[in-house]
């Protein structure tokens, strides 16, 4: 009975949103609750895409009276488990059949830069940086807890361990892991 009034639940809060999506995909949905949901109309999602509880989308298109064009373009048939953050101010591209694990971050910017102007204020008041677009490719699978910076491209079929830092481009067909990730073996 459970399953069903939580399958019920789901259906109804993906009802509520899907809507303010820039691209709903068929059969896609989004567990309850999410935590934080910001600039939906710059996010699309492919068919058959599960986002489960907990999950933040954040697409900013302002920050401080500075503006962005931000995209996250989600595959079809992907799985982003619980407590994932996803968030943009320039692109992230995802491809069909991701799975990640829990605790995923997934961003293509940071709140400021790595100097002493931006680091001496406010982390609210630090401008929102990005060194460049997020390209993950299709099936790819990231593990628990695993971050994926700015400026990165894992390639089709890559592995990244669980608890890596992804900082710099995994080729397709690679397991990379550590912090920062290194690619371990080649397929």
């Amino acid at each position: 009975m459970a399953n069903v009034l939580r399958f019920i639940r789901n259906n109804i809060y993906t009802a509520l949103y899907r809507h303010c999506f820039a691209h709903w995909g068929r059969g896609a949905h989004i567990g309850w609750r999410a935590m934080n949901l910001k600039g939906l109309k710059y996010i699309s999602v492919g068919d058959g895409t599960y986002i489960s509880q907990g999950v933040q989308l954040t697409a900013w298109d302002s920050h401080n009276g500075i503006q962005f064009n931000p995209s996250i373009v989600i595959g079809s048939r992907c799985s982003i488990r619980n407590n994932a953050h996803i968030t943009a101010i320039d692109s992230i591209t995802i491809g069909d059949n991701l799975l990640t694990g829990t605790n995923v971050l997934i961003t293509d910017n940071s709140h400021g830069r790595s100097t002493r102007e931006h680091m001496s204020l406010p982390f609210n008041e630090r401008p929102l940086y990005s060194k460049g677009p997020v390209v993950i490719g299709n099936n790819v699978w990231l593990g628990n807890n695993v971050c994926v910076m700015p400026g990165v491209t894992i390639g089709d079929g890559a592995i990244i361990g669980a608890n890596s830092v992804v900082t710099h481009d995994v080729p397709a067909y690679a397991v990379a892991a550590g912090i920062p990730a290194r690619v371990v073996k080649r397929l």
